[in-house]
């Protein structure tokens, strides 16, 4: 089939290489790299016009200027823009971000790529040089660092607050109800019917409530989860709980390739906790299943029981305290957070969260 004319024009187009004017007019006309050469001893001898909007300087005012003018004083001072003349040609190119600094004197985050040029007979011509500004990549990642921080500070103060809370539940009115147990039980023995059963009335109420304020401190500060970490925690509370206490039937499946930071542990936990507690509360359910995978950089979780369902959309439920609080929690974590809930099918809580590396370990991306 002999190509139309149209198409013959276009291969020859490709089989030419493109020429130098318009190569120049390529590189001159990007505008978001910097794009200029510098002669062997790193003088300026090209400038492009993304070049002149990153760095402030018109053609004019830089050519035949040293480009170590471009560097901070400390990194004049230290020699780094000879240094790395030098590794370029030492090692053919270098990469680098670091403090670059304007016409004006204002300083701004640049990734440079240096590139030694050699003629054909081995002889260096000088450096080719694409300079990006990255202080908004910066900064929002700096940002997210501190949102980071945030986060872990919340997550922290509020488990430090529960633990006080529980630990004064458990040492202070838990005590002094045993205490009034054993006054009346005492009394009891002490006087005649129908007193005597009025007072083992009273007595059981007392032990009743006990029983609920020790429900209410191991809700608010699960042992293991500090200790040993997110899947042993689950577990340990899949089986103490949900197995024990409630005599539901359950499944956890878990894929996780490393154990979350502890505040993602301590967010993961908290909502399947809540959710679990709306299954035994609301579901009328005989069984749940829970199960944690990796996903998109964090942790996808779902909580799936086999009740009656609710005929309540998210709308519907979003005034439900526990269900406002496994929202906000996975929200604040930076993830999501959805219920799926049909009469006769049960209800699925799915939320995802992300799973970053400890701030320690993060790459710094700083000066």
């Amino acid at each position: 089939m002999t190509p139309e004319p149209g198409q013959q024009q276009w291969a020859r187009k490709q089989a030419t290489p493109l020429s130098e004017e318009a190569f120049t007019l390529l590189v001159q006309g990007v505008l978001d790299y910097g794009i200029f050469m510098l002669d062997p001893q790193g003088y300026v001898i090209s400038w492009n016009a993304g070049a002149e909007r990153i760095k402030g300087y018109a053609a004019a005012d830089i050519l035949g200027q040293h480009f170590s003018v471009f560097y901070p004083p400390e990194d004049q001072s230290s020699g780094k823009p000879q240094w790395e003349l030098e590794t370029a040609v030492a090692e053919g190119r270098l990469e680098d971000e670091g403090w670059r600094v304007r016409q004006d004197g204002s300083r701004f985050w640049a990734n440079v790529v240096i590139t030694a040029l050699w003629d054909e007979n081995g002889v260096l011509q000088g450096f080719g040089k694409v300079t990006r500004d990255m202080s908004e990549r910066r900064a929002a990642q700096h940002a997210l660092v501190e949102r980071r921080r945030l986060f872990d500070h919340l997550v922290q103060a509020q488990e430090a607050e529960r633990r006080r809370i529980a630990w004064d539940v458990h040492d202070d009115s838990i005590q002094a109800m045993v205490a009034v147990g054993m006054r009346l039980e005492l009394l009891a023995d002490q006087v005649a019917e129908p007193h005597s059963a009025e007072l083992l009335r009273l007595d059981a109420s007392v032990r009743e409530a006990i029983g609920r304020l020790r429900s209410l401190t191991f809700r608010l500060h699960p042992p293991g989860i500090d200790r040993h970490g997110l899947v042993e925690g689950l577990s340990s509370h899949l089986d103490d709980v949900v197995g024990i206490s409630w005599g539901m039937a359950y499944s956890f499946e878990h894929l996780l390739e490393r154990e979350p930071t502890p505040e993602t542990a301590i967010t993961i936990f908290r909502i399947v906790q809540e959710a679990l507690l709306n299954v035994r509360k609301h579901a009328r359910a005989s069984r749940v299943d829970l199960r944690l995978s990796p996903a998109d950089g964090g942790i996808l979780t779902r909580v799936a029981d086999d009740g009656t369902g609710a005929p309540m959309s998210q709308d519907g439920a979003r005034d439900h305290f526990g269900v406002v609080e496994m929202r906000e929690r996975a929200e604040t974590a930076g993830g999501w957070w959805s219920l799926h809930s049909r009469p006769g099918t049960g209800t699925t809580v799915e939320f995802w969260v992300p799973n970053p590396l400890p701030l320690a370990a993060s790459p710094d991306g700083g000066p």
